[in-house]
């Protein structure tokens, strides 16, 4: 049977149940009933996490990561998952196993990589909460390509762990992969946010802590124009210099700051 089968069906069973909890009067998560995505290189209990590869198309999930627990945990209704190049590894999103995903903004164009088909199911309003991860932008890029909404969390805000696999990351995923949302709204990305972070043990690395402190107020924001000698577009500053004005006028402390330079550290 397609897996679109099985993951309708699958869908429609948890919406019926999710009816039934709000005609019950039951305690609702804060993502109860909303549809959301998930990205191909993370587990989902039952399901093959392929990361785009033939050679991982029957590598079935024993459990669920952190995050796909947690959005279940939260209420959310998984309706299917989303495309990637082989491995994660481009900008782009293409792979022999399943094929071309194109931005739905304009068919000949790229929705970007390498959470691309996360980004292509937001913009077509697929679902409310899209999954992905980002090493070197791939949340970052395919929200841009697509007119998206996203944040890279930090080191150890989201946890991570991934019960398929035969070995622990290496340390570059490790140190810099992280997990989160691609949504249409930025609202959607805060509250998707907060449910990613709950806690779970299997990740070291994760920091349990709260989304925001309670009754805090506007805080400093901090920004850097400097490229340390990398091209940067004119277009990009612009943007940046728009966002700081933006967040001044509501009410944001923002502050142009230096960052060390990477050669530095080389």
């Amino acid at each position: 049977m397609p897996s679109s089968i099985l993951w309708e069906r699958h869908a429609l069973l948890a919406s019926e149940k999710a009816d039934n909890a709000v005609a019950s009067g039951r305690k609702l998560g804060p993502l109860h009933g909303v549809p959301v995505t998930i990205k191909v290189n993370v587990d989902t209990k039952g399901r093959p996490t392929t990361n785009g590869m033939e050679a991982f198309k029957d590598v079935i999930a024993p459990d669920n990561s952190p995050l796909v627990q947690n959005l279940l945990n939260a209420g959310a209704i998984i309706i299917g998952r989303t495309n990637t190049p082989e491995m994660s590894m481009r900008l782009t999103t293409d792979n022999p196993l399943y094929g071309l995903t194109r931005n739905p903004w304009n068919l000949e164009m790229s929705p970007g990589g390498s959470s691309g088909g996360a980004a292509a199911s937001a913009a077509a309003g697929f679902g409310a909460i899209h999954h992905g991860n980002d090493i070197a932008g791939s949340l970052r890029y395919p929200a841009t390509a697509c007119g998206l909404s996203t944040v890279k969390p930090g080191l150890g805000r989201v946890p991570a762990y991934l019960p398929s696999a035969k070995a622990e990351r290496g340390i570059l995923a490790q140190l810099m992969s992280v997990q989160g949302a691609i949504c249409r709204e930025v609202k959607d990305v805060r509250l998707a946010t907060q449910v990613l972070i709950g806690h779970d043990p299997r990740d070291p690395w994760h920091v349990p802590m709260p989304f925001s402190q309670p009754g805090s107020s506007l805080s400093k924001i901090g920004f850097c124009r400097e490229a340390h000698g990398y091209p940067i577009h004119e277009g990009i500053l612009a943007n940046l210099d728009r966002a700081a004005s933006i967040l001044e006028d509501a009410g944001y402390q923002v502050e142009e700051i230096e960052t060390p330079p990477i050669a530095e550290a080389c």
